[in-house]
């Protein structure tokens, strides 16, 4: 007889674990050059600030301790708050009642919604502000023909009291779509034999859009709100492509990032340039994780 052939368990997980490592090793080198390299360097210069005498000096928290008292950032911080409060909630309670229309399968042309709502995603930023730029001009723009021909004079859209809102559209247009099939492919994953015990229980579909399809939309309403919450903050394609039509409205500290960009490549000041870039990515993660945090506490409390 023979002997039984011995497994040695340690060698094999040790060509597993080499094997899970050559897998990941793209995505950790392009995550480093992207992503990690970047940062570093970031955090690294913004301890440092040039000088026309001196050249290059160690300044320690200077920059962040001049970013902190800086007027003109709080301004766009304060600005992008007020687009997140007044454009998210705008823009994802549209997502989500389209999602709900789609799946309750009343909806006519549902498949041809779906794709007509997901198409302006495809669209780059930098062709919808041009776009939406033209629509919204008040002499040769759509808008301003549009209110000619009833007569109308049309609102200034790219004013100073409504750029703010013609800016939200931009973005609401580019990403409802987006986040409408994030929403759909949660109700998607509901479970048939849930909807077949609420029809025998006697449900109807407003009874089942409150007590199933919400709160199963809550994991993907976190994650949607995540991702607004980042966008809002980083916003900056809209912004600097609408500033070279309107350059007194937008000004050079209307967003952070905006501000940043400026500082840095016309302002000749990368150093402080990277700490703010560095405290936005800071107060984004923060605010972000508070985010999450509060939804989830409130989801163990209901």
């Amino acid at each position: 007889m023979t002997a039984p052939t011995t497994v040695h368990r340690p060698k094999a997980k040790a060509r597993a674990s080499v094997t899970a490592y050559l897998f990941l090793a793209p995505f950790i080198a392009v995550f480093a050059i992207s992503v990690v390299i970047p940062l570093g360097y970031a955090i690294v210069i913004s301890f440092f600030r040039k000088q026309m005498v001196g050249g290059t000096v160690f300044v320690g928290l200077g920059n962040y301790v001049r970013a902190f008292g800086d007027a003109l950032l709080h301004d766009g911080v304060l600005r992008v708050l007020l687009f997140f409060f007044l454009q998210v909630p705008i823009m994802l309670a549209v997502a989500m009642f389209v999602a709900l229309a789609i799946d309750s399968g009343r909806l006519a042309g549902s498949r041809i919604v779906r794709i007509g709502l997901f198409l302006p995603y495809a669209v780059p930023a930098v062709v919808a502000a041009l776009m939406w730029g033209y629509i919204f001009g008040g002499q040769f723009g759509l808008a301003g023909q549009v209110f000619g021909f009833f007569g109308a004079t049309a609102p200034d859209f790219l004013g100073p009291g409504l750029m703010l809102g013609s800016v939200g559209n931009v973005v609401t247009w580019s990403f409802v779509g987006y986040n409408m099939l994030i929403f759909y492919a949660a109700l998607r994953a509901v479970p048939t034999e849930v909807y077949e015990a609420a029809d025998i229980d006697g449900a109807g579909e407003w009874r089942k859009a409150f007590s199933i399809k919400l709160p199963a939309l809550r994991p993907a309403l976190t994650l949607a709100l995540i991702f607004s919450v980042i966008g809002s903050l980083q916003l900056f394609n809209e912004p600097s492509i609408l500033q070279a039509v309107r350059p007194s409205v937008i000004t050079t500290n209307w967003t952070p990032n905006l501000y940043a960009y400026n500082l840095a490549f016309t302002g000749s000041q990368t150093n402080y340039a990277a700490a703010i870039a560095v405290i936005l990515g800071g107060f984004t993660v923060a605010i972000a994780y508070v985010v999450q945090l509060g939804i989830a506490r409130r989801d163990r409390l209901i």
